[in-house]
C-alpha cells in the first residue's frame, strides 16, 4: 500500500496522507500525516543537520481539530468510514 520511494528525512508516500484513518489498535480516528521511522533518540533533531531517524516505521496520526500526536504501526490504520468525521 505504501511506496518506499522517499519524500525526504524517512518520509513515504502514501494513499491514505491527509485522509482521516482508524488506527485500529487504538480505535482512535485521526488524519494521517506521515509514514515514516520513528526518532530511537532526540538526537536526530537537536544535530544542525537534519538525519533521517533509524527507528521503526510508524504512522503519525493527529485528531482532527488539531491536538496531540500519536503513533501507530502503518499496518494497523485503514481509512475511516463517512460515520466516523461525524
Amino acid at each position: 500500500m505504501s511506496s518506499r520511494l522517499g519524500l525526504g528525512l524517512g518520509h513515504e508516500r502514501h494513499p491514505l496522507l491527509g485522509k482521516l484513518v482508524l488506527d485500529r489498535t487504538s480505535g482512535r480516528t485521526g488524519v494521517l500525516r506521515a509514514i515514516c521511522p520513528e526518532p530511537e533518540t532526540h538526537s536526530v533533531w537537536s544535530s544542525p543537520v537534519l538525519r533521517p531517524a533509524a527507528g521503526p516505521r510508524m504512522a503519525w496520526l493527529v485528531p482532527v481539530g488539531g491536538g496531540v500526536e500519536w503513533t501507530t504501526t502503518p499496518e494497523a490504520i485503514e481509512e475511516a468510514g463517512a460515520e466516523a468525521s461525524a
